[in-house]
C-alpha cells in the first residue's frame, strides 16, 4: 500500500514555501544586546541579577543546615 504522507498536499506545500523563502540576514540574525538607557530598566536589571544571587544563597545556607 502506497504511504498517503509523502502524496499529501501539506507536505508539498511545505517544500515549495522552504524553496521560495530568502535568507535571513546575518547582521540581524546576530546575538541579542541588553540595552539599559532608562534608570529603570538599569534597576530592574541588576535587582533581578542580585535577586538570583540572593535566592541561590539562601537556598545554599537552608540545604547546609538542613
Amino acid at each position: 500500500m502506497p504511504s498517503l504522507w509523502k502524496h499529501s498536499v501539506g507536505s508539498r506545500q511545505a517544500r515549495e514555501s522552504k524553496q521560495q523563502r530568502t535568507p535571513y540576514p546575518a547582521d540581524k540574525a546576530r546575538g541579542g544586546e541588553i540595552i539599559l538607557r532608562t534608570p529603570l530598566r538599569r534597576m530592574i536589571f541588576f535587582g533581578g541579577l542580585i535577586g538570583a544571587i540572593v535566592l541561590v544563597l539562601v537556598l545554599r545556607l537552608l540545604s547546609l543546615l538542613g
